[in-house]
């Protein structure tokens, strides 16, 4: 599979070879499995403070044994954990505490932050990823997921020769711009309000993913409104769903082909 290599002014300038793993078979259903376990890798917890409603010294069982200091035979209350607030001699002002039923105790049925990590062997992430990339140069799958576009009037994917380190984001936007045109709004991210009861509901906003550069951990680009990954820290959050706008720079590609072989 052949693709045009561009210039940092937007032209094309050769073709080259790309690698073999682009050209490997697409399987969506091992992508969607290695999706679903990174995402619940990366969800946040939800659960109470592990001390809450604990933090005084009331624990344990009061007793009600005769001549017990500090007990509570002949009170006529019941074995709930107290604390002291005051005492004279042998004589103390209570108030229930650590227990659910008591005024800042515990929740009662708190939810656990306990879960079990779910696995995928090695073959299957490599597979996955393998897809992934090779989404990338699929028009009919860069046309499923970008619902707003009819047809394609660019490379995919684009190659970048490896002059963009250190480059303004001026430039580069006048780059890209050069070379999508009229479908620029699709490589910036742009982030918006939502309509409707959405707002309320914890997704005010809605977002695009913009462009993806996957270039050598030896270039130094930094650039605001695109994403940009090192060859070795792509995962398939990043593709996934299959065919997303992805631009890679020549020193990726030949770091592509020694790790995915």
């Amino acid at each position: 599979m052949k693709a045009e290599i561009y210039n940092i002014q937007g032209e094309k300038m050769k073709s080259i070879n790309l690698p073999d793993l682009f050209e490997s078979e697409i399987r969506d259903d091992i992508a969607s499995k290695l999706f679903e376990i990174e995402k619940m890798e990366f969800r946040h917890p939800y659960s109470n403070y592990a001390e809450a409603g604990k933090r005084h010294s009331a624990s344990g069982t009061i007793s009600h044994q005769r001549h017990k200091w500090k007990g509570h035979y002949g009170k006529g209350i019941s074995r709930v954990p107290r604390k002291a607030m005051w005492r004279r001699g042998t004589q103390f002002f209570w108030i229930g505490a650590e227990v659910a039923s008591t005024r800042g105790g515990r929740r009662a049925h708190p939810p656990r932050a306990i879960r079990t990590s779910k696995k995928i062997n090695k073959k299957e992430m490599m597979i996955a990823l393998k897809s992934g990339l090779a989404s990338t140069c699929s028009k009919d799958y860069v046309l499923k997921r970008y619902s707003t576009l009819n047809k394609i009037n660019f490379d995919v994917p684009i190659i970048f020769e490896s002059k963009l380190d250190n480059i303004k984001s001026k430039d580069f936007l006048n780059m890209v711009r050069k070379i999508f045109g009229e479908n620029i709004y699709l490589v910036l991210k742009s982030k918006s309000v939502r309509a409707g009861r959405g707002k309320i509901r914890g997704r005010k906003y809605k977002s695009n993913a913009g462009l993806l550069l996957i270039k050598s951990p030896e270039e130094k680009i930094k650039l605001t409104g695109i994403d940009i990954r090192n060859v070795g820290e792509v995962s398939i959050s990043d593709l996934y769903p299959f065919g997303r706008l992805t631009a890679f720079t020549e020193k990726a590609l030949s770091k592509m082909e020694e790790i995915y072989k």
